[in-house]
């Protein structure tokens, strides 16, 4: 055997052994993970799944506890949180005037008549003298009329001649007291401070809104209030009801709103007014909710989803859509049995929504279920059938 022969069986002899050990540490690699995998197989019993502690399965669901809900009667409807208008007042100058100090800021508490702001107002000094101009010529318009009569008795006059007098005093007392009032309204929304005009709360609460600035000129005309005070523990909650749902809707219902803002919390409210017409464009019936709310969390101009109760006093299971399944005509669960234990189980729906379904039999609430998942577990428990 020459020298290139051998050296060509000693390369063809160390791959053979080169291959023999890959071979044997590919099956020493695969022995461990293979022992894993005979681990993190669930344990199948009829309709109960079992896994380990440490299963990768695991890690892959949501599970959480079944709340109670009020039964309702219709699936949500879109609403819209708002000012409680019986208190909440929209501020607005009723004179002409340019701003010299703003008092209070948006999220400022304020008393009835407590100074919002200053205006250097001459409309207000026009309006007083105004109403002194009207005073003195009543009052001397007056004087003319009972002189004019007293010369008529004495035929000192003409009849004509009283009949004048006795028009300009009445049109002296039409002035005097549409200047009065003119006043009388200026006074009741401000008052002087130094000769200038202050312009006052006219209810108590917080100021939600400001929209004026220092040195701006305001108008009564204006399109926008200067403040909006109101009450942010008392609000509204506008409904679009459609027609079909006018039937289950009453006064003094019990309502539930719920926001994106607080997911999984609820507000409750009830039915105050339901509107007489139906919008010709949406075909809508609005209804007003009113929310006490004394956290004060719900925003004005917030959405909602609004569930009419049927009763109160009577709860269901809620859960989300995501957790439910369908065999055949039947829909069903996973349920939490213990860590790791996880059973199918049948369940009958009341209403179903866009979100959530409410259980009427084979749940109860604080049961643990399987929220993300589900599929695959029945997935897992049909494949081990």
């Amino acid at each position: 055997m020459n020298r290139m022969q051998k050296i060509t069986l000693g390369l063809v002899l160390a791959l053979l052994v080169a291959a023999g050990g890959y071979r044997g540490w590919q099956q020493r690699a695969a022995a461990p993970a293979g022992a894993e995998a005979k681990n993190a197989a669930p344990h199948v019993a009829s309709d109960t799944l079992r896994f380990e502690a440490n299963a990768p399965q695991l890690a892959f669901l949501q599970v959480k506890p079944v709340e109670a809900f009020p039964e309702v009667l219709v699936e949500p409807l879109n609403g819209r949180i708002a000012y409680d208008d019986n208190r909440t007042a929209r501020v607005f100058s009723p004179i002409n005037g340019r701003v010299l100090k703003i008092a209070v800021d948006a999220g400022s508490e304020v008393k009835a008549g407590d100074e919002l702001l200053l205006l250097d107002a001459p409309d207000y000094a026009q309006a007083a003298a105004d109403h002194a101009k009207a005073q003195a010529d009543l009052k001397r318009k007056k004087l003319a009329f009972e002189r004019a009569r007293g010369l008529l008795m004495s035929s000192g006059i003409s009849l004509r001649d009283l009949e004048a007098a006795d028009a300009d005093f009445h049109q002296a007392e039409a002035e005097a007291q549409r200047a009065e009032a003119r006043l009388h309204n200026l006074q009741s929304a401000a008052r002087l401070v130094d000769g200038r005009f202050a312009l006052r709360a006219p209810l108590a609460g917080i100021v939600s809104e400001r929209q004026v600035s220092s040195g701006s000129e305001v108008r009564p005309d204006a399109p926008n209030p200067l403040f909006v005070i109101t009450d942010p523990a008392h609000l509204w909650v506008l409904i679009d009801l459609p027609e079909r749902y006018l039937g289950k809707i009453t006064l003094g219902q019990l309502v539930v709103a719920e926001v994106d803002a607080y997911p999984g919390e609820s507000f409750r409210g009830k039915v105050t007014v339901i509107s007489e017409t139906v919008d010709t464009v949406t075909r809508r019936i609005q209804v007003r909710a009113e929310i006490d709310e004394a956290t004060r969390r719900l925003k004005p101009e917030m959405f909602a989803r609004v569930t009419p109760v049927a009763d109160e006093h009577v709860t269901l299971p809620r859960i989300p859509n995501s957790a439910l399944f369908t065999l055949g005509l039947h829909s069903f669960v996973f349920v939490e049995q213990a860590p790791g234990v996880l059973q199918r189980r049948q369940v009958v729906l009341g209403l179903q929504g866009r979100e959530h379904s409410y259980v009427k039999e084979g749940l109860h609430a604080g049961e643990r279920i399987v929220t993300t998942g589900a599929l695959l577990l029945n997935s897992e428990l049909s494949g081990n059938d």
